[in-house]
């Protein structure tokens, strides 16, 4: 956290394009509408393109991200999400829960999802946690981006 507190400033410079992009594929498989939680969305990149269909909260643990997006937002973790059971219509994250114990942030995920709640997950391809995350969401339609593998469930 404290290297994402650090580049703060040059953050969008450095991810704007490969986030925008991954969020390009969600949106051709999802249909978002209602309220939607971004879970590790640092600046707001990827939140930005559902603000026309959703009401958006971004979370991140970076003060200093968070600080650069205008919406909504929530200073937390994946692991420990500050919300009721079955609060969000759409979640997503992009190429965030390799940072996450996965499994933890994976149980706080499915708990404040609305039973028929659309999520989409992008894990980089060559993390360690890739296959686990996988086998964790066999359920889910997965789709082969340039870096990253992103799970949809829609």
């Amino acid at each position: 956290m404290e290297y994402y507190n650090k580049i703060a400033k040059s953050y969008n410079e450095l991810h704007e394009k490969e986030q925008l992009e991954k969020t390009r594929i969600i949106l051709k498989f999802i249909k978002p509408s209602g309220l939607l939680l971004d879970i590790g969305a640092g600046t707001g990149i990827s939140t930005k393109p559902f603000e026309k269909y959703c009401m958006c909260i971004a979370l991140d643990p970076s003060k200093e991200l968070l600080k650069r997006y205008k919406g909504n937002k929530i200073l937390a973790k994946a692991e420990n999400l500050p919300f009721k059971d079955k609060t969000f219509d759409v979640i997503i994250s992009v190429t965030v829960l390799h940072h996450t114990n996965i499994k933890k942030a994976l149980k706080e995920i499915f708990r404040v999802a609305k039973p028929n709640a659309q999520i989409a997950l992008t894990i980089l391809k060559k993390s360690k946690l890739a296959k686990t995350i996988e086998n964790l969401l066999k359920d889910f339609k997965k789709i082969d981006s340039e870096k990253d593998w992103i799970f949809i469930k829609a």
